[in-house]
Parts: structure tokens; sequence; C-alpha cells
């Protein structure tokens, strides 16, 4: 299976040079995912996913950033940088899952957060 899933993100990878778009994204894990989207427990075992994640990236965060700096094991493992990339893969696997459409979720929060720029609470 991990054969068969790398030549799989390989070839989706490799169809052209030029930068992929979320929907791209989207399809590949859509591809990589299809069985586990079967699975009734697959919502709840993403939501701890997303908790872990979360905190996998604030330990690393703290650890980088002094305030944690005797946490050894946040300094050996991923960076938080590296950290929202699985994060982001963790969300897309849940609107995939909850059949969200990512797009407007996007677009309806940049007008949230342009409507309070414009509209400050006083």
């Amino acid at each position: 299976m991990i054969i068969h899933d790398n030549l799989l993100y390989n070839t989706a990878m490799k169809r052209s040079k030029k930068s992929k778009t979320l929907q791209d994204y989207i399809d590949i894990i859509k591809e990589l995912e299809k069985n586990d989207l079967r699975d009734k427990e697959y919502g709840s075992i993403l939501i701890l996913a997303l908790t872990e994640e979360v905190g996998e990236i604030a330990r690393a965060y703290l650890a980088e950033h002094g305030r944690k700096p005797t946490n050894l094991k946040a300094q050996r493992d991923e960076t938080y940088k590296q950290e929202i990339g699985d994060l982001l893969i963790s969300i897309i696997k849940l609107a995939i899952y909850k059949n969200i459409n990512l797009d407007k979720r996007i677009k309806y929060t940049i007008r949230k957060i342009r409507y309070r720029k414009l509209h400050p609470k006083k």
C-alpha cells in the first residue's frame, strides 16, 4: 500500500511544474483517502488529528521561540512550519469528509475579516 500511495502521490505532484491550486491538493488527498472516507469513525479520528496537530504546532513554536527552552523533544521534532502543513492537510481531510467547500469558507472568512477591519468595535 505504501508503494502504491507513493506512486500515486508522485504521479499527482508531477502532473505539471506550475503551482498547485487548493483544488489540486484536495483532489490528491481525496484519492489518497478514498478508502478511509467510508469509515464511520473517520470524522472523530480527524477531529482528534486536528487537535493533535495544533498541539504539535504550539509545542514546536514555543520551543523554537524560547518559551519552552527545556522541551528538548519539541526541538528535535518537526518545526512549527512543518507542522502547519500537517494541520492544513488535516483540515482538508475534514472538509472532504464533511463535504465542506473550502473555497467558499475561505472567501466568507476573508469578507468577515475585512468587515471587522473596516468596522472595528468601539
